[in-house]
């Protein structure tokens, strides 16, 4: 039996991070997580076809009820930008493909939702899951941990959504 998860995304071209989340009746945890990295030889559409793959194959382990991925910031680096923006292509299609929805979390939304500070260092969101939210299986590598960011940030999200809809809020 599948426990209903969130499938958070950390995305880039040279490594993308997954974290499948759950959070049924008590604190949530990590069900699985992994960095999949691409190899920098390769061509770029070889490296997003590997990426795909590699969702796909979250897709179908997990199924995840929803995908929750870190949108691209524009910063200096508009090659790295771009890179990032491919592969969150990537992720929305095969998403959209296994017709789960998708949301986009911008680094600060993410940040203020597991620290409450928008600007909290890689290595702060990662402790504040572990001693606030009290998240089991937070993963050590950054890019996965970050992905278990990402997908919390969608729990918590979604519980206010839910919590307003039941108030009657717009």
């Amino acid at each position: 039996m599948f426990e209903p998860c969130v499938l958070g995304v950390d995305p880039g071209l040279a490594a993308t991070g997954l974290a499948a989340v759950s959070q049924t009746g008590g604190r949530p945890r990590v069900l699985w997580s992994d960095t999949v990295r691409t190899p920098s030889g390769l061509a770029e559409p070889h490296r997003l076809r590997q990426l795909a793959e590699a969702m796909r194959d979250a897709i179908r382990t997990h199924r995840p009820m929803a995908v929750a991925v870190e949108a691209v910031m524009w910063g200096q680096n508009k090659t790295s930008a771009m890179s990032v923006s491919r592969a969150t292509g990537v992720v929305l299609l095969v998403a959209a493909e296994a017709g789960i929805p998708v949301q986009e979390y911008a680094p600060l939304e993410v940040k203020m939702a597991i620290t409450g500070i928008g600007n909290a260092e890689k290595d702060r969101v990662r402790a504040m899951m572990i001693r606030a939210h009290r998240v089991q299986g937070v993963p050590e590598q950054p890019d996965a941990a970050d992905a278990a960011a990402v997908a919390l940030c969608h729990l918590h999200q979604s519980r206010v959504r839910r919590a307003a809809a039941a108030a009657g809020a717009p």
